[in-house]
């Protein structure tokens, strides 16, 4: 049994109405940063619209369709969605700073919602907020925002590219600045996960646009023979492992009883509801993707405090899921104990009655990330050693390709990213050309191992928090926050602070 966490379940459901001569099951399109392909039934989403949130207001920009290119087609233009919010901005005859949010692989009010750093920190530096959602997602549709064109093959999907959005960014805040008669405003940019990255892109790329980049949990460095495949999940195994060693080996000694348990007469309805799937589907590799994917996204989130941002859970999840797996009361149940484990990633609210482990569509519209992830980033996290926590398994290029193939009919171009970006001998590189970049990275967040881990000089700096997760930085504060959170976010407070008061140094001097 293949057991792949981090398959898009969209391919295997389009597999059914396909005529593909090879199993999807074995085509791995890489961990989607932050979501979860399969949803508990009857659980609502609570994030509020953009209409009775006070976060924000929406507007819309009128952007180009291919800004590399000058043939009549490039001209297209598509209506790109952005958040503003000026309530604390202090304005253009101050040049007070605008921080942009460089929108990720998802709808963009979501990543608002998620990125609470930015509002508690803009009355401080009487900052104006914009977030900019990223082409291809959300509401930022091209050809006329009708999706079923957008995403219909690679001739409209070619256009959804990562120096495109970077690009996007640039105009729009160009523009912006304009009509705001904000243009000497210096621009401050953020992002977490693939938005970080961005942000560090962007930073590199556009000088001339941001004097500096909060770049957090980006992992840049996951590309082509720089981090090992195995890294991802060896990360995972060791969040799992450093909080319970009896939890580790329940969990890695699952995956074959599971897999025993289906070949058996009857074993997949006794899963079934052991795991309390619902009736319409039933499949060993769907249930070990649906466990794996529970490890993983709870590993990736393991905040300090509670969070919903990919689904209700308590403070320090990792630790909860392996209490209920050590808890004697489910003896020698090793099902039992699984399912107490995933009930913490999905149902911690208690409001499913069943869990669907067929494809449903993503609440956070992320699908298109398979294009991109068959396209350029081609990101190797599926490595397993005999270690590991899941099955052991080698990162295979060959079967990604070959699904990309088959799916969108296109080769992956896995040395893409680190020929535009860079990314080989980075300390040597960037503190020879870059400056004003902070990266963020907890230590318990899987992608930390492709992300930036030591200062490259002293004005590109990297700050760790050994008990850190996926971009925890940017979450709003509470009053749970432990002291070592708090530190990390005065840190980069006071590195922001001197990447503006420079900059307005600079500017008068030359005034």
């Amino acid at each position: 049994m293949r057991i792949e966490a981090n398959l898009i379940l969209f391919f295997w459901a389009f597999s059914i109405f396909s005529c593909l001569c090879f199993s999807v099951s074995s085509i791995n399109f890489g961990y989607r940063f932050p979501s979860s392909a399969i949803k508990a039934e009857q659980v609502k989403l609570t994030r509020k619209s953009s209409s009775t949130n006070k976060l924000y207001k929406t507007k819309y920009f009128t952007q180009i369709l291919d800004h590399f290119n000058f043939n009549p087609k490039s001209y297209q233009k598509f209506q790109h969605r952005y958040l503003i919010n000026d309530t604390y901005w202090g304005g253009p005859k101050q040049n007070s700073p605008i921080f942009v949010y460089t929108g990720n692989e998802g709808d963009i009010e979501w990543f608002a919602h998620n990125t609470g750093f930015m509002f508690d920190i803009a009355p401080h530096f009487q900052a104006l907020l914009v977030f900019i959602e990223h082409r291809f997602y959300g509401k930022s549709i091209p050809f006329g925002g009708d999706k079923d064109i957008a995403y219909s093959n690679a001739s409209t999907l070619g256009y959804l590219t990562s120096t495109q959005a970077l690009a996007d960014y640039a105009t729009l805040i160009i523009d912006l600045k304009k009509n705001l008669t904000a243009v000497d405003a210096p621009v401050v940019v953020f992002g977490g996960s693939y938005g970080g990255m961005l942000a560090s892109w962007f930073r590199l790329k556009y000088p001339h646009v941001a004097i500096g980049a909060l770049a957090s949990s980006a992992p840049i460095l996951n590309f082509e023979n720089i981090t090992s495949p195995y890294s991802f999940n060896n990360i995972i195994t060791q969040d799992f492992r450093s909080e319970s060693e009896n939890c580790y080996k329940v969990i890695k000694g699952s995956w074959k009883k599971i897999e025993d348990t289906g070949k058996q007469s009857g074993g997949l309805e006794l899963l079934r509801k052991s795991f309390r799937i619902c009736k319409n589907f039933i499949d060993v590799d769907a249930l070990a993707s649906w466990l794996e994917t529970a490890f993983a996204y709870t590993a990736m989130t393991d905040y300090p405090t509670p969070s919903n941002f990919l689904n209700p859970m308590p403070a320090y999840p990792v630790k909860q899921m392996c209490k209920a797996i050590d808890d004697p009361k489910s003896g020698n149940d090793t099902f039992a104990k699984l399912y107490g484990a995933a009930s913490f990633y999905y149902n911690y609210s208690g409001t499913a009655t069943c869990f669907n482990l067929a494809y449903s569509p993503d609440p956070h519209g992320l699908d298109m990330w398979s294009w991109q992830a068959c396209t350029e980033m081609i990101m190797p996290t599926s490595g397993s050693n005999k270690e590991s926590i899941f099955p052991e398994n080698q990162w295979n290029y060959s079967r990604r390709a070959a699904g990309c193939k088959a799916f969108y009919g296109v080769h992956p171009r896995p040395n893409w990213i680190t020929t535009e970006f860079g990314g080989h001998d980075i300390y040597r590189v960037l503190k020879r050309y870059g400056s004003n970049m902070i990266f963020f990275n907890g230590l318990r967040d899987p992608w930390s191992g492709g992300g930036v881990l030591k200062n490259i000089s002293k004005t590109i700096v990297a700050i760790l928090a050994e008990q850190g997760a996926h971009h925890v930085d940017l979450r709003f504060a509470t009053k749970d926050d432990p002291k070592w959170l708090r530190d990390v976010r005065q840190m980069e407070i006071n590195i922001i602070s001197d990447w503006i008061s420079q900059y307005y140094h600079d500017l008068a001097h030359q005034s």
